[in-house]
């Protein structure tokens, strides 16, 4: 009896079959869980780090068996958008369930930067935190606030950006419109664009329930803004912002100065707990200084710090009324007077009652 050979297609074939059941096996065996144990990692993805050349790292940590089948999983099912920070893998865990993991934000990443604006900074004090917290200088956040390709781009973007902004007179461009709070940032590198651009983000979403009523308004946009911010300096000892505010319109109403001293600080570029202002800097003639009888019935040019919510809401909905004197005692709560004898003699109770905090307009 004879055996019949095989023809030569069919062994090949066989052949083929075999190598690609192995390569199969073996694939199948390298894309599984190097161990059983559900041994937790806190895995590291670097700044710039992708899917592929992650790969290596995967397997010092023995979180995968091959780096050359990670990659080519990856590259398969097109992976992409790897982020920057600290993912908890574990080991048992196999080529498909790490990608998805890897797939996803971060659960921490430590390289991360907290920075908290708080309310009434002024930009000196936002540029220094800048400088303290990132790898930016303060005079590359001035740079960046005199960037006139930056700026139209946000006017183009913001309804609530003008080109008032862009008034040579005016100390920093973007004063008055970067919402306080506290914002998180990928790391130190972060650019200083992308801090603003946060923070205008916040001031949006803080004005736009108030748009109506600002278009309807008497006052600008650049105009309520200004009178938030020195409501958020004169009133932050006061229980009543918006009736802190009706005095400030009602001076201007009536043709008087404002007679704000936060506002001649700002015009010297000093903080207010810097030293007591001499006379000749009180009378000082600038764009800013509401102390100034040049000043009488006018605002300053701009903003003098960045308000919060409650300073914006008093400028925008401020009280009924015609006072035009207010005084915060110790405990925050305010007085009202129209006269400036009424005014002087709420002090004198307030002193003699032992009230009296020196913060007043």
């Amino acid at each position: 009896m004879f055996k019949r050979r095989l023809k030569p297609q069919v062994k090949i074939a066989g052949i083929i079959l075999i190598v690609l059941i192995v390569v199969f096996s073996l694939y199948k065996a390298l894309i599984s869980p190097p161990s059983s144990k559900k041994e937790k990692v806190d895995f590291i993805v670097e700044k710039g780090q992708t899917f592929s050349t992650v790969a290596k790292s995967l397997k010092k940590h023995k979180l995968i068996r091959s780096e050359t089948v990670f990659k080519i999983y990856v590259k398969m099912k097109k992976y992409n958008g790897l982020h920057e920070g600290q993912y908890t893998l574990y080991r048992n865990m196999s080529i498909k369930q790490i990608a998805n993991a890897l797939n996803k934000k971060p659960d921490k990443n430590p390289n991360v930067v907290k920075i908290t604006f708080k309310e009434g900074l002024n930009m000196r004090s936002i540029a220094s935190l800048i400088e303290k917290n990132t790898n930016h200088t303060k005079e590359e956040v001035y740079g960046t606030l005199k960037n006139e390709t930056y700026l139209t781009e946000k006017i183009k973007q913001y309804w609530f950006l003008t080109d008032t902004i862009k008034n040579p007179s005016i100390y920093y461009s973007l004063e008055g419109y970067l919402f306080p709070d506290t914002y998180e940032f990928m790391n130190k590198d972060v650019e200083i664009t992308t801090i603003f651009d946060k923070m205008l983000e916040q001031t949006d979403k803080a004005l736009t329930p108030y748009k109506e009523k600002i278009s309807k308004s008497k006052y600008s946009i650049h105009e309520l803004l200004t009178i938030a911010s020195i409501v958020e300096l004169e009133a932050s000892f006061s229980d009543d912002r918006n009736g802190v505010a009706t005095v400030f319109y009602n001076r201007l109403n009536a043709k008087w100065s404002l007679g704000s001293d936060v506002t001649t600080y700002y015009g010297l570029k000093l903080d207010v707990t810097a030293r007591d202002l001499y006379q000749k800097e009180i009378n000082q003639e600038n764009a800013y200084n509401t102390r100034s009888s040049k000043m009488a019935g006018k605002l300053p040019i701009g903003p003098i710090c960045n308000p919060g919510i409650k300073s914006i809401d008093a400028a925008i909905n401020p009280k009924s009324g015609d006072y035009l004197y207010f005084v915060a005692d110790k405990h925050k709560k305010t007085y009202f007077s129209k006269t400036l004898a009424e005014h002087n003699q709420i002090i004198a109770k307030l002193k003699k009652q032992g009230l009296w905090y020196q913060y007043q307009k």
